[in-house]
């Protein structure tokens, strides 16, 4: 079966069961990695993207549901890590194992698309869902608030 969607921006094509989770095509048959298997079971938030702007867990999306979609991984940010998200992960040294870091930034992405300024218990709670094993929850709260001052300066 063949599914048209988008993905960052450009047209694709999968050639997979629609029943496939999503996150097995973007890493499997797309080629882009950055986007994490975690528990599998849509728990953690490693595997977030977005589907129409909207944060999903791409292990528990099926193929089926994006046709026709925008689908967005971490790779849209920047090639560059210039995106504000990423320049302020890095400034609060956010990412320690590294492992949770493509669904926090996609879940923070979501949240900042919708809210330029949102307060802790707004940041907190867009950010409940996604589990980080090396518990930098305070850089991740500190690094939002630094992206949503850079984004509204620009």
């Amino acid at each position: 079966m063949s599914v048209d969607f988008q993905i960052n921006g450009k047209a694709a094509k999968a050639n997979a069961e629609t029943d496939t989770p999503l996150l097995w095509v973007i890493r499997d048959e797309l080629g882009l990695t950055g986007t994490k298997f975690g528990c599998g079971a849509a728990l953690c938030g490693a595997c977030t993207v977005h589907v129409d702007g909207q944060p999903v867990r791409s292990c528990q999306t099926p193929l089926s549901s994006v046709s026709g979609k925008k689908v967005a991984t971490v790779e849209s940010l920047s090639k560059d890590n210039s995106h504000p998200l990423q320049v302020a992960w890095i400034k609060h040294d956010v990412p320690q194992c590294g492992y949770c870091q493509s669904g926090q930034l996609m879940s923070a992405a979501a949240l900042l698309a919708k809210n330029k300024n949102p307060s802790d218990a707004e940041i907190d709670q867009a950010m409940s869902a996604n589990l980080c094993r090396c518990g930098t929850y305070t850089r991740v709260r500190a690094a939002i608030k630094d992206a949503a001052a850079m984004m509204r300066k620009a």
